[in-house]
């Protein structure tokens, strides 16, 4: 038996959750039940994976467990970007190797036309806007970075346009920024709206089970999921709780839970709208990786998001969105000197799983137990595709997704305690600093 030694415990300040429409939460699990499959993580992952499983296995009843409300956790507090291209940080232009990046480009694109469809298939009210994203730099160094990047958005045949200082305020008002490299391919989210709408919508024979923390659990020819109130039997397993399947006995020391700070303003007035102008939504993200992500909203609001920190156990701490608003409004009036009366109205954290190879979990982790972990910051898309592709393979299916996806080597070990907190906080402050008026 393994005893779950971390349980998610999310802040309840997150702005997506209270301003996306409210839901009747499913009740939590009662008793005794038996099913052919069993999910544990109701974000993206784990709703694609229940979603495709029940449209491949129509007569199997299928558990989708989650620990806390749908929307309240990681899934619905990320910046609300469905990003196609990919990025590669450790290579110089950004792209690395062309096959991996036009295999990674696929499944980025498989996700979000998924997302799409569901969208418009069940009219989920999450503000779903096809309107591109704009990387942007104000120092030398993050100029450089969208110059490399560029240069291998040529190499993998990808559309973009660079835009200079002087233009760049019809695009989005402010004139912080030198330079913005924009690329149309992305999609912008409420994201705790979409989850919400994704879990409403699910096929009839999938049974969503929330506030159901399993604490602990048997592995062997069924596998015996138990909580407070009751266990579910399932004749297999699939983990889609990114961090805390490390604390399910897998990947451990392999994972790293970063969590990220997000603000949300109150509504702009008109005047305000006026003073600001540029386009009515849009999205900045940073060149460099530790700079702040910025977000106009379709209902007129301002996202602020940046910070970072490590919480070993996965879980929230109040203590870092304490300390993290002020760098928030710092930042908002960096960027919008113009709106000064305008507060912060929602903060809030949200985590990351992260592996220091950048490489996610996609397989078989024991018999009967089946994982898709890690998205490494990419769990809108990457989640969402490889999700459905999991429940493709679990039916018999093989293709050239599923293939990349089994290649992988899965995240690579981290140092032993306590050199990983030292190493990676220490990582996070120097990057944060380093960041400088990108911050």
């Amino acid at each position: 038996m393994t005893k779950i030694t971390s349980l998610p415990a999310d802040d309840n300040t997150c702005g997506w959750y209270h301003l996306s429409k409210g839901r009747r939460v499913q009740p939590a699990h009662q008793g005794t039940t038996s099913v052919r499959w069993a999910i544990v993580g109701a974000g993206f992952t784990g709703l694609a994976v229940a979603r495709q499983l029940a449209l491949n296995f129509p007569d199997d009843q299928i558990a989708l467990i989650e620990a806390q409300e749908v929307g309240l956790g990681s899934s619905g507090r990320n910046a609300g970007f469905a990003i196609d291209l990919p990025h590669d940080i450790g290579a110089d232009d950004y792209i690395g190797d062309i096959d991996v990046a036009k295999t990674t480009l696929k499944i980025n694109q498989f996700g979000q036309n998924s997302l799409k469809e569901l969208v418009d298939q069940f009219d989920i009210d999450c503000q779903m806007k096809h309107c591109g994203k704009y990387q942007a730099a104000v120092e030398s160094r993050g100029i450089a970075v969208l110059d490399a990047y560029r240069s291998g958005l040529d190499k993998l045949g990808q559309p973009y346009e660079m835009i200079e200082a002087d233009a760049l305020p019809e695009h989005i008002g402010t004139r912080f920024y030198r330079k913005a490299l924009f690329t149309p391919g992305t999609s912008l989210i409420q994201p705790s709206a979409l989850v919400k709408g994704l879990a409403d919508s699910l096929p009839p024979n999938v049974v969503l089970y929330e506030n159901t923390p399993i604490i602990d659990v048997e592995y062997g020819e069924k596998v015996v999921l138990r909580h407070q109130n009751g266990s579910i039997t399932a004749r297999k397993l699939i983990l889609s709780n990114n961090a805390f399947g490390m604390h399910f006995g897998f990947l451990k020391g392999r994972m790293l839970p970063v969590f990220t700070y997000g603000s949300l303003t109150r509504p702009l007035s008109e005047l305000e709208q006026a003073a600001l102008g540029g386009k009515p939504f849009w999205g900045v993200i940073p060149a460099d990786p530790f700079g702040t992500t910025v977000r106009r909203t379709p209902d007129n609001r301002i996202l602020v998001r940046n910070s970072f920190s490590f919480n070993a156990d996965g879980r929230s701490n109040s203590k870092y969105i304490e300390r993290f608003v002020k760098r928030h409004r710092e930042s908002f009036a960096r960027r919008f000197p113009m709106l000064p009366e305008v507060n912060l109205e929602y903060t809030w954290g949200g985590a990351l799983a992260l592996s220091r190879n950048h490489e996610g979990y996609f397989g078989q982790l024991a018999p009967n137990v089946y994982g898709v972990l890690c998205c490494n910051g990419l769990g809108v898309t990457r989640g969402t595709a490889t999700g459905k592709l999991m429940a493709d393979w679990l039916a018999g299916e093989y293709n050239e997704l599923i293939e990349f996806l089994l290649k992988s080597p899965g995240p690579c070990a981290n140092p032993p305690e306590p050199l990983v907190s030292l190493g990676v906080n220490l990582n996070l402050m120097w990057g944060q600093y380093k960041a400088g008026v990108e911050a």
